[in-house]
């Protein structure tokens, strides 16, 4: 089981998803470098937090032309697993491997706090450790996190179930105070059509370890080890 964390310049969550995989989860792990052409044999990518080129055109734009983007667009169209967090959401979206955009915060405030995101799928490879309707505790720090999707394609996400999480309050409800950048329908992570990609705001890497005062994070981590270690049993059936 390999995980691969893209590093870009500017990316500031690289090390915390390196961490968070090698010394908490004990999984073998690499950086790879976004001239890279190829991301060699990985089960998973981590697109990770931070921002990239400086966000100097807009979150995410310029890295989606960086080289290793077709490598990972092509481990995507393969099967394979990506997680795009934040900035990572934001370039996953530029790129076309997740529907909808990130836009500035409706206040046009940074945010940096603790945020309850929903689980409203809990089908997917990074969802099965948690019941339906699971609240986890993670953190938010983003100034361009506000999800948008034009009608038909909130529509088309809802009919697809590729609403993976949304903002709500401690008790589960969706509430506009519970949003803290003004998201579509409080969505904070969506996934594209076969589910073996997605995208969430919020830093579940950085919600792993007592310490940091919410372990929920690991939920996420926790779902891809079970569901590559049923995969890999099945392969040597």
């Amino acid at each position: 089981m390999k995980f691969g964390v893209i590093v870009f310049p500017g990316s500031n969550c690289d090390l915390d998803s390196y961490h968070l995989v090698r010394d908490v989860l004990k999984k073998e792990v690499e950086y790879i470098h976004y001239t890279e052409k190829r991301v060699g044999r990985r089960d998973v990518i981590i697109l990770p937090g931070g921002f990239t080129y400086g966000d100097y055109l807009r979150s995410g734009a310029i890295a989606r032309f960086s080289p290793v983007m077709n490598a990972v667009a092509e481990f995507a169209d393969k099967g394979g697993l990506v997680l795009g967090i934040c900035n990572g959401f934001q370039v996953l979206t530029e790129a076309g491997l997740l529907p909808g955009a990130l836009c500035r915060n409706h206040h046009l405030q940074f945010r940096c706090e603790q945020v309850f995101v929903r689980v409203d799928n809990n089908s997917l490879p990074f969802t099965l450790s948690a019941s339906l309707g699971k609240v986890l505790e993670m953190p938010v720090a983003h100034g361009d996190g506000s999800y948008y999707a034009p009608p038909e394609l909130l529509e088309e996400l809802k009919a697809n179930d590729q609403i993976v999480f949304r903002y709500t309050d401690q008790n589960g409800d969706v509430t506009p105070q519970a949003n803290p950048n003004g998201s579509l329908e409080n969505i904070a992570g969506v996934c594209n059509r076969a589910g073996n990609v997605v995208g969430l705001m919020p830093h579940p890497e950085r919600a792993g370890e007592k310490v940091l005062g919410s372990r929920h994070g690991l939920i996420i981590f926790k779902s891809i080890i079970s569901y590559l270690t049923g995969r890999e049993v099945v392969r040597n059936v």
